[in-house]
């Protein structure tokens, strides 16, 4: 059995932006915890899909399919799945806390990569 974590704990254990720290793993997928501010590159991840959860602010989601743009507004305790192959590109304009979960070994940038590219990181033991 695994230990409780909390999510508020962890996010209070970092500062930076755009940096996924993960929180547990289940089967192939990653629980990730990350705080937002700005904007982030277009990207996609092609052979998986990405959710969002915001806790806290006000998530952006900028999405590009089939020739068309458009945008999703996540507040507190909204979600939304971005399925694989979708270009997007998250933005805040407050700092914004929020779970993702990503199959292991997604890169935060997708096929983007470039100075917003950040490893994965690991929260300390609670």
């Amino acid at each position: 059995m695994s230990d409780v974590r909390n999510l508020l704990t962890a996010l209070d254990a970092f500062d930076g932006h755009w940096q996924p720290h993960r929180v547990t793993s289940l089967n192939d997928e990653d629980v990730k915890v990350v705080k937002v501010l700005g904007e982030f590159v277009w990207h996609t991840h092609p052979d998986t899909d990405e959710l969002f959860l915001v806790l806290a602010g006000e998530l952006t989601i900028d999405l590009r399919e089939d020739g068309a743009e458009r945008s999703v507004v996540l507040g507190p305790h909204d979600l939304v799945v971005v399925p694989r192959g979708v270009e997007h590109r998250p933005r805040a304009a407050v700092e914004t806390s929020a779970v993702l979960v990503e199959r292991r070994g997604t890169v935060n940038t997708g096929d983007a990569g470039g100075d917003l590219t950040s490893p994965l990181r690991e929260l300390p033991d609670a």
